[in-house]
């Protein structure tokens, strides 16, 4: 979606060297484009703060379990449950310019076109990797089948050369054969002119009434840069997927979500538990409730995921510490998005850095729920199926300039309410399997706060498959065929 952005600039004048205050900039989704659409633009700003409480875990024995946790270790390919590396860690954040964008390693390469006749298929449920020039529209087709939703998300990776701008980015639409729009959406970089990530989501659903898109058949995927002429010259990176999911079981009515708190949940308080993001959505790190630290440099962007069941809400906030030289201003440095299981953008938030401790958070968003498709708000209607919830932040390479290459410490508070529920029956498989749900092993691989580790967390994977010792082995298998599967 293409955002209007709130800029703080430096006051200038006579006698005036005060420092804007920062704001927390806000791009909030709403419908468009389709029965039940994707997203359009709005923007609000407000300010954040970080309180609350946290609680989890108590001591329990283990030592029968060391064998498990050293095999599961194993299958993970470092230390993991042990504490290394593994799933409670990542390789130490190397120094100098930050690392790129972690493509999915089995992404399959994938031309674009320039017209329909010579578009190149998107099988559902596959992960590719393409390039996107300065100039043009990039075709794709896909096949659709007379039932199913359809989500294609295009990640675009300008890289670090080359400046953009505010409204600089990436348009995605879905059209039928005849040039139909199913839905379009635009994803820019916003007000800091960081080079980042950025991702748009389109989506052919079927919705009772609905006429346009409805019927099954061959539709095509357009990619283009928001502002070509305004943009840098270089191919940016890309990375599509592609994702199915299937009718409920019993008829779906139209009906719209129930009532749900909207108040600002308090975000969790307590010491953090440094544990290493990933650097892409097929390599994003999993966590679940807790206070989660890392190091982050300008320009950098990290992911992690968040396992959310049906009836379960997320909030999250994200704090950045004092750099101890309070002299300049970097305008919405600091940047947390939410993306859902299809990878599309639910809420984001940006904030300007000062050199003083910062923090940005999500607005309340509502408990996961399948009726939240039919909602008029894009921010609920995002919150449409469980699975996998990524948060991703940002770090605006003009940090550099005032404050240095740092690393900078950020700290994730992650918060999770209500109570999960058995989703609707699907009338099939999604493709990829398995994407809108949560399984014991998801839980397993995303650990809580700071109890996840030594005897809690031996107990926590014998307890999530509700096993004895003899079948102790087959949890690691399982960790590992989660965290495998979140990779793919």
């Amino acid at each position: 979606m293409v955002g209007r952005w709130c800029t703080a600039r430096r006051r200038a004048g006579s006698g005036d060297d005060r420092r804007p205050v920062p704001t927390t900039v806000r791009r909030v989704a709403v419908r468009h484009g389709s029965a039940r659409g994707v997203r359009g633009e709005d923007v609000s700003a407000r300010s954040s703060g970080a309180r609350g409480d946290r609680a989890y875990g108590g001591p329990v024995r283990s030592a029968a379990l060391t064998a498990v946790l050293a095999t599961a270790a194993a299958l993970l390919g470092g230390p993991g449950l042990l504490g290394g590396p593994g799933l409670l860690g990542g390789p130490a954040l190397a120094a100098g310019a930050p690392a790129g964008y972690a493509f999915a390693e089995d992404a399959r390469p994938i031309e674009g076109a320039s017209g329909t006749a010579d578009a190149a298929p998107l099988e559902p449920g596959a992960t590719y990797r393409s390039s996107l020039p300065r100039n043009g529209v990039l075709y794709y087709r896909v096949a659709l089948d007379a039932s199913s939703d359809t989500h294609v998300s295009v990640t675009a990776v300008p890289g670090s050369a080359g400046e953009v701008t505010a409204v600089d980015g990436i348009r995605v639409s879905l059209r039928d054969a005849d040039g139909n729009s199913c839905s379009t959406d635009s994803a820019t970089f916003g007000a800091a002119h960081s080079p980042r990530p950025v991702t748009a989501w389109t989506v052919r659903e079927m919705a009772p009434g609905a006429t346009r898109c409805q019927d099954p058949g061959t539709y095509y995927v357009t990619v283009e840069r928001t502002r070509p002429q305004d943009s840098p010259p270089r191919a940016w990176d890309l990375e599509l997927a592609a994702v199915t999911e299937p009718p409920p079981a019993a008829a779906d009515t139209p009906t719209t979500p129930g009532p749900w708190d909207s108040a600002s949940p308090e975000p969790l308080a307590g010491a953090p538990q440094r544990r290493a993001a990933g650097e892409g959505f097929a390599q994003a790190t999993s966590v679940g409730q807790g206070v989660w630290r890392d190091d982050i440099r300008p320009g950098q962007t990290l992911f992690y995921e968040v396992p959310v069941d049906w009836g379960r809400r997320v909030h999250a906030t994200a704090e950045l510490d004092g750099s101890g030289d309070a002299s300049g201003y970097a305008t919405s440095a600091l940047h947390l998005a939410l993306h859902n299981p299809v990878r599309g953008e639910v809420d984001d938030a940006s904030k300007g850095y000062t050199g003083r401790r910062t923090t940005v958070g999500l607005a309340p968003l509502p408990p996961v729920d399948h009726a939240n498709r039919y909602a008029a708000d894009g921010q609920v209607g995002g919150m449409r199926f469980a699975g996998a919830y990524y948060l991703v932040v940002h770090l605006a390479a003009q940090v550099a300039d005032d404050f240095g290459e740092g690393p900078f410490e950020l700290t994730l508070r992650v918060r999770l309410s209500g109570t999960g529920r058995a989703g609707p029956p699907y009338a099939g498989e999604s493709r990829p399997k398995g994407v809108f749900e949560v399984s014991a092993q998801d839980r397993v691989a995303a650990p809580e706060g700071g109890a996840a580790e030594g005897d809690d967390l031996a107990m926590k994977v014998v307890a999530a498959g509700g096993i004895g010792t003899g079948s102790l082995l087959l949890v690691g298998l399982g960790v590992w065929t989660a965290v495998a599967r979140r990779r793919a």
